[in-house]
């Protein structure tokens, strides 16, 4: 079976009414991606970055009119016929061009991430089935590769783990498989929380996982909490995510630039023991411990 594809390059401000009008028109699908090659952030809760320049692809049915159906979208968006780039494209190619960009990747010395399409490489890891989707968090930004070694250098037996903004709740998921006991995972976004337990109920981890709102959130006493978000949230959110770990427990902070480093670090140090920084391709991965009582 063969697929038209229809791209169209525009701003992030656009995009929204691009996508609508691609829907519109039929799409089974519309993806976004880069169009200037610029570093993307790992989100916050609640958050949906999108890069300063996107290309929106809308995969349709080769059984369209072609010619009626980009009439119709250059309508519907107001851009000449002649931006609007179309490709007809294979079942067996399409698979081909997903299959390049995600791969088995490991992760410390025992955790793998496969995606469902690979028969993961050390059947005697612990392998975390996962499929990108519309959450974020598959392992490839250096952020949650920050954390995901991180907790496979760690002894999680037992342990309950907070996962603070999950994306698509990867970071819980591996604790869990690493031994966790429980996992809560929080987001914003409802999104996210699908994502997550779909996630956990791939992995077989699903009565495991709590996936909650950050209102909802009870009044726990985490082991260990990962928060990758980002710089800003993360030091609003300092003394709220100190009170949901244990004294003894340990924070484990990323999504934060380098330079930003100092600043988050200092947030944090009236609850926490902080440790040296761990870095990756610029990116900064934060630990503490949790004291018994703050300092000044």
């Amino acid at each position: 079976m063969s697929w038209l594809q229809f791209s169209i390059q525009t701003d992030k401000l656009h995009v929204e009414g691009i996508e609508q009008a691609l829907e519109a028109a039929g799409a089974l699908s519309v993806t976004a991606t880069d169009a200037a090659d610029q570093a993307l952030l790992e989100p916050g809760p609640g958050e949906t970055p999108l890069w300063d320049q996107v290309i929106l692809t809308g995969l349709f049915s080769a059984d369209n009119d072609q010619t009626a159906l980009l009439k119709q979208i250059s309508t519907a968006t107001g851009i000449d016929t002649g931006r609007i780039r179309i490709e007809e494209i294979q079942d067996q190619e399409w698979t081909r061009t997903w299959m390049d960009h995600f791969e088995p990747m490991s992760f410390g010395q025992r955790l793998w991430v496969c995606p469902h399409a690979y028969t993961p490489p050390d059947q005697n890891a612990v392998n975390l089935r996962l499929d990108p989707g519309l959450a974020f968090g598959t392992g490839t930004h250096p952020t949650t590769s920050l954390c995901l070694t991180w907790l496979d250098s760690q002894d999680l037996q037992g342990s309950e783990v907070l996962d603070y903004g999950c994306g698509s709740g990867i970071l819980a998921i591996a604790a869990l498989l690493l031994g966790a006991r429980t996992a809560w995972a929080v987001d914003n976004d409802e999104q996210a929380l699908i994502a997550s337990r779909d996630n956990a109920s791939n992995n077989q981890v699903s009565k495991q996982l709590k996936t909650v709102f950050p209102d909802a959130l009870p009044a726990i006493q985490a082991d260990v909490c990962v928060a990758n978000i980002l710089a800003g949230p993360l030091c609003a959110l300092a003394e709220r995510l100190a009170q949901s770990v244990r004294t003894g427990g340990e924070i484990v902070l990323s999504g934060i630039l380098q330079e930003q480093a100092d600043e988050v670090r200092a947030c944090y140090q009236p609850w926490f023991a902080m440790d040296n920084s761990i870095n990756k391709e610029g990116w900064v991965l934060l630990h503490g411990t949790r004291r018994a009582a703050p300092v000044a």
